[in-house]
């Protein structure tokens, strides 16, 4: 476990000023924490199950010699699981999280030489891929006196939209940062609909053309995350476990599943908070 009770809000949970709870949603992606009127949360960490495991997934079958095509990139059954967001809105803040989730890669013995009563050598091998959804916890501290929407969902792709070497400015001075390296780099990477998608700006957004990059698109923003879309942005991982064909959809293995752990406090936020 990476997360701790902040010291505070345990001393509030001893003296009975909050209360400890848990909220444990997954599935669907789309989940809402109620929070009562004149009460308040701190979330303080979560759990997280990744989506996509339960399906070993068959990518290549061969000889010993086949074992540098078994290193190759993942099957795209199981590539889509591989890069997964949670994020929660409060109606005043956003906080997004994007998680790298491990493939589990199995090359095992096959068959043997059956002319041979005697012979032991393996001479064929499958190569199997699984998502290692074993939890990920996360420090998190977020305070809201409203509901909390949470998203979950699959990234599938970034566009790199523009490239450009990073100039020296005040901010990115030569050697110690790219400025002036003359190395080119993402300035622009969308992570939704190739209409309006959200447009992740690096450097920055502040003073953006001082980096002579233009002016600013629509949709600028400091934060990589991405946003709803089937084909460029967020996906539902119910779209690719049904893809899957198998009925996996209607079993629990493959599902997400997140697990908050909060105090909830009978009172509105105080100025100072805990």
């Amino acid at each position: 476990m990476s997360w701790q009770i902040p010291t505070q809000v345990e001393l509030d949970i001893i003296s009975g000023k909050a209360k400890y709870q848990t909220f444990q949603t997954g599935n669907g992606g789309q989940s809402i924490l109620q929070v009562p009127s004149n009460s308040f949360v701190v979330i303080f960490g979560y759990d997280f199950s990744p989506a996509g495991g339960g399906a070993k997934i068959l990518t290549a079958l061969g000889s010993v010699a086949s074992f540098g095509s078994f290193q190759q990139a993942n099957s795209p059954l199981i590539r889509a699981f591989e890069t997964q967001q949670i994020s929660f809105f409060t109606g005043n803040d956003f906080f997004p999280f994007i998680h790298h989730v491990d493939v589990k890669t199995v090359i095992a013995p096959l068959t043997t030489d059956l002319t041979n009563p005697l012979e032991t050598v393996v001479r064929q091998y499958q190569c199997s891929e699984e998502i290692d959804n074993t939890p990920l916890s996360r420090q998190v501290y977020i305070t809201s006196n409203n509901d909390v929407t949470i998203t979950h969902g699959l990234i599938l792709s970034c566009l790199a939209n523009t490239i450009n070497a990073i100039p020296i400015t005040n901010r990115t001075p030569q050697t110690l940062t790219y400025g002036g390296s003359a190395i080119v780099m993402q300035t622009q990477t969308d992570y939704g609909p190739v209409v309006t998608p959200l447009n992740f700006m690096q450097p920055s957004t502040k003073d953006y053309a001082d980096f002579a990059f233009g002016l600013l698109p629509n949709n600028p923003d400091n934060q990589a995350f991405a946003t709803p879309d089937a084909t460029n942005g967020l996906e539902s991982a119910y779209t690719r476990i049904a893809a899957w064909g198998i009925g996996l959809e209607n079993n629990p293995a493959p599902q997400y599943y997140l697990c908050l752990h909060y105090a909830i406090y009978s009172k509105t936020i105080p100025e100072q908070r805990p």
